[in-house]
């Protein structure tokens, strides 16, 4: 049985050129999703606008260095750290990503592709239930975007990520960009993606905009979410129900009425699927 999260509505990540106007005007935003590593500091700025947004915001932490499927030892002074933010922030759920960081002690601050094969579920999903353990807060993986994949995979994708959750009993934070980014690079049907997951796992959906470089696409996170995703967005929003929504947007950042604008027709979407 999946752990229960609440419907938090649409949000935008929060990101260093919007703090002072976040705080200051409070916009119409329903959540925001914090990036972790941004904030397991000991001071300053950062946990200062963290706690004057979480005053009036719920907050989402995300994780990307965990290195869930790395073959070294979980980080347990990162683990530390990041439990200590958590107790801070009081988030409603916290994630990283259903990949591997570096090896040999060298992190590469990539999010790099793992072998889709039953050995790599059961190595995953016993680091993801030790995560859960040590930070005590309701916790979901992410699936990432790929450029290759592995002679020795032996399941599709939506097959890997269903097998890693439902065996480390955690959620799913769904990115639908990167559903569509992966099926382009290598293609496969996104929808048969979109239904072949454990709808009641997902805690939270990401939206995001790629860069097309003719044969392949990037997961950029720096243009506006494109149609193809809108459109699988509202298969998702079908399939699984209420779920919090989230707009990712992290280089060439705009204005944050471009931010909300973005969220503003996510909501829009989702409404409209929601009430079929």
């Amino acid at each position: 049985m999946a752990p229960r999260v609440p419907d938090l509505g649409v949000g935008v990540g929060l990101r260093v050129p919007h703090y002072r106007r976040v705080v200051d005007e409070q916009p119409e935003i329903d959540w925001f999703e914090c990036i972790s590593e941004n904030f397991m500091v000991d001071g300053g700025k950062p946990l200062h606008f963290l706690d004057a947004v979480r005053a009036r915001y719920p907050v989402v932490l995300h994780g990307v260095s965990m290195n869930l499927g790395g073959t070294e030892p979980l980080d347990e002074e990162y683990l530390r750290r990041l439990r200590e933010l958590a107790r801070r922030a009081s988030p409603a759920w916290m994630s990283d990503h259903l990949c591997w960081n570096g090896a040999d002690g060298q992190h590469l601050h990539e999010l790099l592709p793992l072998p889709m094969t039953r050995e790599v579920v059961r190595h995953v999903a016993e680091r993801v239930r030790r995560v859960q353990g040590t930070l005590e807060v309701p916790f979901a993986i992410e699936n990432v975007s790929s450029y290759m994949t592995f002679r020795e995979d032996e399941l599709t994708e939506w097959q890997f990520v269903s097998e890693v959750v439902e065996a480390a009993d955690c959620g799913l934070l769904f990115d639908v960009n990167n559903v569509y980014v992966s099926s382009f690079n290598h293609g496969f049907d996104p929808t048969t993606y979109i239904d072949g997951v454990p709808h009641a796992r997902v805690f939270q959906m990401h939206l995001a905009g790629y860069s097309d470089k003719g044969t392949h696409l990037l997961d950029t996170h720096d243009h506006p979410v494109s149609e193809p995703v809108w459109e699988l967005y509202r298969r998702a929003c079908r399939r699984i129900g209420p779920c919090s929504t989230l707009i990712e947007w992290d280089d060439h950042i705009p204005e944050l009425e471009g931010l909300i604008a973005e969220a503003d027709k996510a909501r829009a979407v989702r409404d409209e699927e929601l009430s079929r």
